[in-house]
């Protein structure tokens, strides 16, 4: 094998991973999915409740290009922007593909990610569990119908329905409720479950739940991470975090 790097811990690939500020969620399961050989490095963002005006547009990208300009002389093979309601902009590819051309590195964002995931599953109805409030549940709603998916039940949490403060809570959710909260929203007859926000902890469920339900799940910060991998040309197969990373 080719070392990409000259590097004890990063020779195969090297991943930039931007954040919301208040996100702890993101970095825990991307550590915990890391196969050797392979590091990430790490910035925060403000967040961009805005990404549908053109000023608002203006903004999140003029915040991006100062990140990626951070992030770029670590010599990261490709960076994430991992914002799930925050980068679901339609056509889905837009921000990715502006972002590749315009900073001269290759562009993962979460919704881009998540929406080529259930795609190579060839899911096409989707029962959707987020910890969001109504606003942001019926933007994600929008979204996955644009893209051409049946959404055949989507509940939130309502998570930050008082402010953008409240988006802490989301991290602090156990386990235990994001699983009850998974078999509250699903639908028989859907073929894939999907669980976004990158700072909703739901990593060591995702074997589980798939067992529980014989669909597969596809989660924000799983398939940024399979779609990072899979940019920088790393096809390791992983087991123990759900169909995508084991078969795909």
């Amino acid at each position: 094998m080719v070392a990409r790097h000259k590097s004890a811990y990063s020779h195969r690939a090297r991943l930039g991973l931007i954040t919301p500020p208040t996100n702890t969620v993101n970095e825990a399961e991307w550590s915990r999915m890391m196969p050797q050989g392979v590091t990430f490095h790490t910035h925060r963002m403000p967040l961009h409740a805005d990404t549908t005006s053109e000023a608002g547009k203006a903004g999140l990208m003029q915040d991006l290009e100062a990140v990626f300009g951070m992030l770029k002389p670590a010599r990261v093979d490709a960076v994430a922007y991992a914002c799930t309601a925050g980068s679901m902009i339609n056509p889905v590819n837009s921000l990715p593909e502006h972002l590749t051309e315009s900073m001269g590195v290759t562009a993962v964002t979460t919704s881009a990610a998540i929406i080529h995931a259930l795609k190579t599953l060839g899911a096409t109805r989707l029962s959707v569990a987020t910890p969001y409030h109504d606003k942001l549940n019926q933007h994600e709603t929008a979204f996955l119908e644009e893209n051409g998916f049946t959404v055949d039940n989507l509940i939130g949490l309502g998570i930050g329905a008082s402010g953008p403060a409240d988006y802490v809570r989301i991290a602090e959710t156990p386990l235990e409720h994001v699983a009850d909260h998974v078999r509250a929203a699903f639908t028989p007859g859907s073929d894939a479950i999907l669980i976004t926000c990158t700072d909703f902890p739901t990593l060591p469920l995702i074997a589980q739940l798939e067992a529980e339900f014989g669909v597969p799940v596809v989660t924000s910060n799983q398939a940024t991470f399979w779609a990072m991998l899979r940019a920088v040309g790393i096809d390791d197969r992983l087991q123990g975090f759900g169909l995508l990373l084991s078969d795909f």
